[in-house]
């Protein structure tokens, strides 16, 4: 008779850890595969670029000549509150939405990493506005100009003030977004979220004057405040410099929102149970 020798048990394989590769390339395929991203972003374009266009188009009767480059219309305001309104809330659901859905259990277990996941999915979200953030600020001005150009009005991008406008313009949107993602993490429910948004990024400024120096300290730290200071190519009323806006300060406003959104929602996520 021949022994029967037991095989030797199975060694289970372990799988390495998820590198930040994988989990931007994860992200990104949660991003692009929601239908209502294309069409959102879509529209935004149009509505934003449209607004420049009808801006310039009501004033095009007062310009008659070369003109120095007038800012609010190739970026008119109300165009401008709905990118920020959007990208913040587009921002805010790359983070709610896997609270409301329950992925974010899967998310964690798959990746017990929770602070990578939200460095990955804040670095998507930053290349994907800042890209269509320069799409919309260069169509706005681009378009502006051949209106007025019409009118022996329009000017090149060299001019003074118009680079700078350029650039903060695009990365309105980008700064909106990681606020948005930020606040999605602390908050995680929508309607909470939303509010809070628009309170933040488009209510509060309003209620905050420049006439005093402690309200308008209060006026010059939100992001549509730096925005408007940062497009404004004017210098302001030398009577009034103790309560004006800085550009220096204007870009540290765009710098310190996102980088606190972010920090804090890494922190919260690591800290908080799912």
């Amino acid at each position: 008779m021949t022994a029967l020798t037991a095989s030797p048990p199975a060694t289970a394989v372990a799988e390495p850890p998820a590198r930040f590769r994988d989990l931007l390339a994860s992200e990104w395929i949660k991003t692009r595969s929601l239908r209502s991203t294309p069409w959102t972003i879509a529209l935004t374009v149009l509505f934003v670029i449209g607004s420049a266009a009808v801006a310039t188009l009501a004033d095009t009767a007062a310009r008659s000549g070369p003109a120095d480059f007038l800012p609010y219309d190739a970026y008119p305001p109300a165009g401008y509150w709905t990118l920020i309104l959007v990208a913040g809330s587009t921002g805010a659901l790359t983070m709610v939405s896997e609270y409301s859905s329950g992925l974010i259990r899967t998310t964690t277990v798959a990746v017990p990493a929770r602070g990578s996941v939200v460095l990955a999915k804040a670095a998507v979200t930053a290349t994907l506005w800042t890209a269509v953030g320069a799409v919309i600020s260069t169509g706005s001005f681009l378009v502006s100009q051949a209106i007025l150009s019409e009118r022996h009005g329009g000017v090149p991008l060299t001019h003074p003030g118009v680079f700078r406008a350029l650039v903060a313009s695009a990365l309105l949107a980008p700064v909106c977004a990681l606020i948005g993602l930020g606040l999605g993490a602390l908050l995680r429910h929508s309607a909470a979220t939303m509010v809070t948004i628009v309170l933040t990024l488009l209510m509060l400024p309003p209620m905050f004057s420049e006439s005093g120096r402690w309200s308008a300290n209060i006026n010059h730290a939100m992001v549509s405040a730096a925005w408007k200071r940062l497009v404004q190519n004017w210098e302001p009323d030398p009577g009034s410099l103790g309560h004006t806006a800085t550009i220096p300060g204007s870009w540290l406003v765009y710098a310190l929102w996102p980088l606190i959104a972010i920090t804090l929602a890494v922190l919260v996520v690591r800290r908080r149970d799912v």
